[in-house]
């Protein structure tokens, strides 16, 4: 079976396990565009109702919600048969899920775009380091984590950049009500981490007529400052696209906590035709040209200074953004291709 199902074009019939929402959903809709028959299914439906799951999982690990997962389960997959089981995350599954998983599905891969080794989100990805030795091909996105996760025993690993997808992340139409709705000047995007208030403070300090949405910024320490630029939460599906959009600048900011070199930030922004504007690193330098396909940074203080100039030169703003969305599309860092490859490599070792 497995020389088959890795021939070119071969359909796939595939048990998705992740979020429903998110890149999560996105990516499993790029296997479904690939022509694979996937079934998607979100292990949390089987837990509790209630918000203290992912305190649970956060402060514990998802080890300890595995008891609910594994009596309903079996259920869920009987007399069902897959070639394909890819867990998205992982953070809830357990040696013994997939062990169950083994009974239903030829291969089972798991793809994580996290820091599943790192220090930042606690223990929220213990039964994932636990599971490690026990997925067919584990894909993660930092080149550190290839040596940790063979140290823990992985069967195969790969590391691939994170990756837009090519129908969330394509241009949308703005209207003329979009624009006035979504416009901003320089926007940042994302969720609260502590390391971020202070660096939006100083440019704020410095005079960049900031704009910032996401999550979580009410725990910040310097929210009594935030909070004059601060324009709402987390955004979804088109809004999300549009806020990039019509923002004359994207701040591309990295988690620390998480040893981030590019974000799923540095790929979707140029692909929506829009500017980015980001921390200097090696792996943002291997993307795009300074200067020319995206602007890069090393500080507040140059970050300030790079973002004013560029409000003041709409056409080089116009032009580095195009340049940065052609790039995008030679670059290739999209979901199909990235599914393309996960489901290559599974299937090449027998």
């Amino acid at each position: 079976m497995s020389a088959q199902l890795s021939a070119p074009g071969a359909t796939l019939s595939i048990l998705y396990v992740g979020h429903c929402d998110g890149t999560s959903l996105d990516r499993a809709n790029a296997l479904r565009r690939l022509g694979h028959r996937v079934e998607h299914f979100d292990l949390r439906q089987l837990l509790p109702p209630t918000p203290w799951i992912d305190r649970v999982i956060w402060k514990l690990g998802g080890q300890f919600l595995s008891p609910w997962i594994l009596r309903a389960l079996p259920d869920k997959l009987k007399n069902r048969r897959y070639d394909l089981c890819y867990v998205d995350s992982g953070e809830i599954v357990t040696p013994g899920i997939i062990k169950l998983f083994r009974q239903h599905a030829t291969k089972i891969v798991n793809y994580n775009i996290d820091d599943p080794f790192g220090r930042r989100d606690v223990a929220r990805f213990a039964a994932y380091r636990l599971s490690v030795p026990h997925y067919d091909l584990c894909v993660v996105v930092r080149a550190e984590n290839v040596a940790e996760a063979e140290r823990l025993g992985a069967r195969d690993v790969i590391r691939l950049y994170r990756s837009s997808d090519e129908i969330a992340h394509a241009p949308r139409v703005v209207t003329a009500e979009a624009a006035e709705r979504w416009q901003a000047d320089v926007l940042f995007l994302g969720t609260w981490f502590p390391e971020r208030g202070p660096f939006l403070v100083e440019l704020i300090e410095r005079g960049v007529p900031l704009t910032i949405r996401g999550a979580n910024w009410q725990k910040a320490h310097e929210w009594r400052i935030l909070k004059t630029v601060f324009k709402g939460g987390q955004l979804k599906g088109d809004d999300y696209a549009l806020a990039l959009q019509c923002a004359k600048v994207n701040l591309g900011l990295l988690s620390k906590g998480n040893r981030d070199l590019h974000t799923t930030r540095s790929l979707e922004i140029p692909a929506l035709g829009a500017l980015l504007c980001a921390e200097r690193t090696d792996e943002h330098l291997a993307m795009y040209r300074e200067g020319e396909e995206a602007l890069f940074w090393d500080s507040a203080e140059e970050c300030a200074k790079v973002c004013l100039d560029v409000l003041r030169d709409d056409e080089r703003r116009k032009r580095i953004a195009a340049a940065g969305q052609a790039r995008s599309i030679v670059n290739g860092n999209h979901n199909e291709s990235a599914m393309t490859a996960i489901v290559g490599r599974v299937f090449a070792r027998h």
